[in-house]
């Protein structure tokens, strides 16, 4: 963004509270067209899980662009579970309940609810090891600290490759081409687990209309770029390419969505 628009960009990383901390924050934050909020998948679960929140996704936000989608994928230490097929590890599973764990990048997150649904559809049961975000989750699995992850693909793709921690499934109906040789989960028997971790772009109500098309025009350039096509590739990951109407439409819908999976898996968080 600095490079295609001239200007400075500075980033404000928020964690916490499964992203809701910075969301409330960037709520608050001035409607001037120069401040605007990153977020994802965990952002369209946080209303079904946290009973109160001090904003509202769809009410103080405008939504304005898909940043990248890539499948969540089931990662192990290699040490640690040394199972080299998703049908052998529900097995030790289903024989041994409660011996692996989970970490996730806290209650409420995108890997949480992952592992929720696992849980659910393979009848096994595995505990959760919440952390205070997605990257000392994974850096603890590479450590050898906990057993499993569900991790958006990108952000574990590096590690796979490296070996430092193997993938046994990755979400949704098909195999993912930066991934070929790690089956997909409708060929591990789970048809309906097709969780996606994706990043989108919102403004503060009230943002002016000019500058919205600005910074859609910026994102459009950057998605058009030779590198960052081949960094998104690499790491399984898909630019987006919706328009600003089709991610409002997808925001809602993953609103409702995630709000049926929370009530079916039974999730509850008390704060």
């Amino acid at each position: 963004f600095a490079k295609t628009s001239g200007k400075t960009l500075v980033i404000d990383n928020r964690g916490g509270a499964g992203g809701t901390l910075g969301a409330s924050i960037a709520a608050k934050a001035a409607a001037d067209g120069y401040n605007f909020f990153m977020g994802g998948t965990h952002h369209v679960i946080a209303p079904s899980v946290y009973p109160k929140l001090e904003y509202d996704l769809e009410r103080d936000f405008i939504p304005l662009a898909l940043l990248a989608s890539v499948p969540q994928v089931v990662v192990v230490n290699p040490k640690k579970v040394q199972h080299t097929t998703l049908q052998a590890l529900v097995n030790d599973l289903r024989a041994n309940p409660g011996k692996y764990n989970y970490a996730s990048a806290g209650p409420g997150s995108s890997h949480h609810l992952a592992g929720e649904l696992f849980k659910l559809q393979t009848k096994t049961q595995i505990t959760h090891i919440p952390y205070k975000g997605a990257g000392p989750a994974l850096q603890d699995l590479i450590a050898g600290n906990v057993d499993m992850l569900f991790d958006g693909l990108g952000s574990s793709a590096q590690h796979i490759k490296g070996g430092r921690i193997k993938a046994l499934m990755v979400a949704g109906a098909q195999r993912n081409p930066a991934f070929p040789d790690v089956p997909c989960a409708a060929e591990c028997g789970l048809p309906d687990f097709t969780v996606t971790t994706w990043y989108g772009l919102w403004a503060p109500k009230g943002t002016p209309a000019a500058a919205q098309q600005q910074m859609l025009e910026e994102v459009r350039k950057i998605g058009a770029a030779d590198d960052i096509k081949s960094a998104w590739a690499k790491n399984g990951a898909d630019y987006g390419q919706l328009s600003q109407s089709q991610f409002a439409s997808m925001v809602q819908s993953e609103v409702q969505r995630w709000a049926h999976a929370v009530k079916a898996a039974g999730v509850k968080i008390d704060s």
